[in-house]
């Protein structure tokens, strides 16, 4: 009998008999093919600044090993090409952050975002954020979470995709310490009512509609909003 798949990081579950199911999943994974620069980079800093997706299923795991010391721990859920990335962790010397994102050439994009702006102290990781949140991480962990311009899933039927879930609310709200926010942005007006709907109902969080994050760097994400005439929605949410 073949011995049951272990239920891995990104995206692997199973069914009580031990057969492998596949999640629902708030992403989608492009191609992997790298540019000159992305291939630079990658080669360069790739060994000290990105998780390997195997090493969270090493006995033992731990973030602070990856960081080499302890300190307050912000997490970025979609990091894209490190275009906030670099410059919010740059201005936080004293913060550890831990970028998720599954798109290899913008992690390779991020990786000389970050040596330009001398910014060391983030680690990425392509693990699935959801379950990395659930396992690699403990209650009260987080310091400050970041959600910009998450993809929207526009149609109907697969707004089951997105992330800002009330599961995820739950999950996410219970790694912020008492006092921690969770940072949100979106240009899709659908997906901020969802985010307003599913947060306010969250206990553990307090917070809504706020000013534009003026330290949040304007991304291509947000330009192409702004460009196709949508508004931009920030929101911010502390942890009771």
């Amino acid at each position: 009998m073949e011995r049951p798949v272990t239920p891995a990081r990104p995206h692997h579950k199973l069914t009580e008999d031990g057969r492998r199911v596949r999640e629902v999943l708030s992403y989608s994974r492009r191609g992997s093919r790298f540019t000159p620069r992305q291939a630079e980079a990658w080669a360069a800093h790739q060994e000290r600044w990105v998780i390997p997706d195997e090493a969270v299923d090493r006995p033992g795991f731990s973030l602070e090993q990856w960081f080499g010391r302890r300190a307050p721990l912000v997490v970025e859920i979609g990091s894209g090409v490190g275009e906030a990335t670099a410059p919010l962790a740059a201005a936080r010397p004293a913060h550890d952050v831990l970028a998720f994102e599954v798109w290899r050439p913008g992690v390779a994009d991020t990786l000389w975002k970050l040596a330009e702006a001398g910014a060391e102290n983030v680690r990425l990781c392509g693990v699935d954020a959801v379950w990395s949140m659930e396992h690699l991480l403990g209650e009260g962990d987080v310091e400050e979470l970041w959600t910009f311009f998450p993809d929207p899933w526009r149609k109907t039927r697969h707004h089951k995709r997105r992330l800002v879930s009330a599961d995820f609310a739950r999950l996410a709200a219970s790694r912020l310490r008492p006092g921690a926010v969770w940072r949100l942005a979106t240009d899709w007006a659908d997906y901020a009512e969802q985010m307003l709907e599913v947060l306010d109902a969250e206990p553990l969080l307090e917070g809504g509609v706020v000013e534009r994050w003026a330290e949040r760097p304007v991304t291509r994400f947000e330009r192409k909003g702004v460009e196709a005439g949508r508004a931009i929605t920030d929101l911010c949410y502390r942890r009771r």
